[in-house]
């Protein structure tokens, strides 16, 4: 069903791909910069020559910043690949694959249970109870964003790549694809973002 995009997904997911990989190691990567620099400036005295720049001093591989930042980056990549993999598949009301159609939370529910293992419930209204809730500004790869379009809240949900876009099924007629979170359309309707941990969803 995908082959006739395929060409033009594939480089779509590669250049969002790489997107969303450099957004969710940015704040890691700062905190671990901001410890770096902190512990260099109690370690010299104020007369000695600079320090070389943090971004050369990397943190040990066996550090925990390392191993939460890998977490993440692999984590937010699973999700996103196959999410990626799912555009062009037709919305469905009800559906919960994608050789018969998906509908926002059938293809949010069939992105977590094939890419993390994790089952979520079967409405947006229900899943926008499970997991953590985060403010839009601290939105990573991989997070849930929901919506009020049908006059009620929570009644659609997307999957945040990064960059404040957003991949989902939007409705009847329309394919999996990619919006940006900065439409007057979305805007006007945002309702929350919550995040899944990796507890989150597991029987």
């Amino acid at each position: 069903m995908l082959t006739t995009f395929s060409r033009h997904h594939r480089k779509v997911k590669v250049t969002l791909l790489a997107m969303l990989l450099q957004m969710a190691t940015c704040s890691l990567v700062w905190s671990a910069e901001m410890v770096n620099s902190s512990n260099s400036g109690n370690s010299n005295n104020s007369s000695s020559s600079p320090a070389l720049p943090v971004a050369s001093q990397p943190f040990p591989e066996t550090s925990t910043a390392f191993l939460k930042l890998q977490e993440i980056r692999d984590r937010a990549s699973n999700l996103t690949m196959k999410a990626m993999d799912l555009l062009g598949i037709h919305y469905k009301r009800g559906g919960n694959t994608p050789e018969n159609g998906l509908d926002c939370s059938g293809f949010v529910r069939y992105v977590f249970k094939d890419a993390v293992g994790a089952e979520l419930p079967r409405t947006s209204a229900e899943i926008s109870k499970v997991g953590d809730k985060i403010d839009q500004k601290d939105l990573q790869p991989g997070d849930l964003v929901f919506y009020n379009t049908l006059r009620r809240g929570f009644s659609h949900v997307g999957i945040y790549l990064g960059d404040n876009k957003f991949i989902h099924s939007p409705s009847a007629g329309g394919q999996v694809r990619v919006e940006s979170m900065d439409l007057a359309y979305w805007k006007k309707r945002f309702n929350g973002a919550r995040r899944i941990n990796e507890e989150d969803g597991q029987k």
